[in-house]
């Protein structure tokens, strides 16, 4: 398998010569299949996993074996990717059965979007996913519709800028048949793509909704809400939660009230979900939700709420 240089996200530059597949050479690649694995499945644990797999299944190869992989970056990918879409056919079924909405696992990201002051996390610099468009809440949940391939082959060759010969290696089918994947899953998110609100202007949108939702104002949050506004819960059937969406303006700004009537001690936190602004609320110290906004027109479109606690318990170890 042939490799070419990816500047945004790390891919590995062609070697020259026999590659070093020691410990510290096979390693490095780490953070880049952490990167390519949580695209690949929308869940930070499940990538962790997956990478875990994929290391597993290079030691497991005898030192001639290993020896002989001529390009130890390419191997590892191939076989995380592989492992990937394996997961992915086996999530969807268990998503099937998920208790109430199913919402990828937001990213534990401590810094302040305010002050940009990052807080202090125990989590590795190395295994941190890099933060762009491609990890966005809306972007994630739009990669959810698709169907495995569409999602491996669209995320390879849009995101990670493999080509499609490379891809069919990896998928098993034929570069042609990865093109149209791609292509199929490319109509997904422009269909789906708004234009881009500025980072200031979203700041700014999400501090009034936190103010707003503290000071219990009904009437200014609904100014600052999409009329088709639809807020998603994922409480993982583990808590108490909301198993349908909410849909219209009003509505949420009720629910976003009663929240607040119910649970007057909650810290809400103003942090980066995902590289965009958010909320983080807390009790003791103990993240709660973690709510992730997608702002379009300058209203809030989507709110995300993640309530799992399998899903919250890196964000209240960062």
């Amino acid at each position: 398998m042939t490799t070419r240089p990816e500047p945004e996200h790390g891919r590995p530059e062609p070697e020259h010569g026999r590659p070093d597949p020691g410990l510290p050479s096979i390693m490095s690649e780490r953070p880049r299949l952490i990167n390519l694995a949580y695209r690949f499945l929308g869940s930070l644990a499940e990538a962790e996993d997956a990478v875990q797999e994929t290391y597993a299944r290079w030691y497991a190869m005898s030192q001639p074996q290993r020896e002989a992989v001529e390009t130890p970056g390419a191997w590892l990918t191939t076989v995380a990717s592989r492992v990937c879409l394996d997961l992915l056919g086996s999530a969807r079924a268990r998503r099937e059965r998920y208790v109430g909405e199913w919402i990828p696992e937001p990213l534990p990201e401590p810094t302040e979007w305010i002050s940009g002051r990052p807080g202090d996390t125990t989590v590795d610099p190395a295994d941190r996913v890099t933060l762009d468009e491609s990890v966005n809440m809306a972007f994630l949940v739009v990669l959810e519709s698709m169907t495995p391939a569409e999602r491996v082959a669209f995320v390879l060759h849009d995101v990670f800028r493999y080509p499609f010969a490379e891809i069919a290696e990896i998928t098993g089918r034929t570069p042609a048949a990865c093109r149209q994947l791609a292509s199929s899953a490319r109509r997904r998110v422009h269909a789906s793509r708004a234009p881009a609100t500025p980072t200031a202007q979203q700041a700014g949108i999400v501090r009034d909704f936190k103010q707003a939702w503290e000071a219990r104002d009904i009437d200014a949050l609904v100014g600052l809400l999409d009329p088709g506004v639809t807020a998603i819960a994922d409480g993982g059937g583990l808590v108490s939660a909301v198993l349908h969406p909410i849909e219209g303006g009003e509505q949420v700004a009720r629910a976003y009230v009663e929240i607040a009537r119910v649970a007057p001690t909650l810290t809400i936190l103003e942090r980066t979900v995902n590289g965009q602004p958010g909320l983080v609320s807390q009790h003791d110290g103990i993240t709660l939700t973690v709510h992730a906004f997608h702002i379009v027109d300058g209203r809030i479109r989507d709110i995300w709420v993640v309530r799992n606690p399998e899903k919250l318990r890196p964000w209240t170890m960062a």
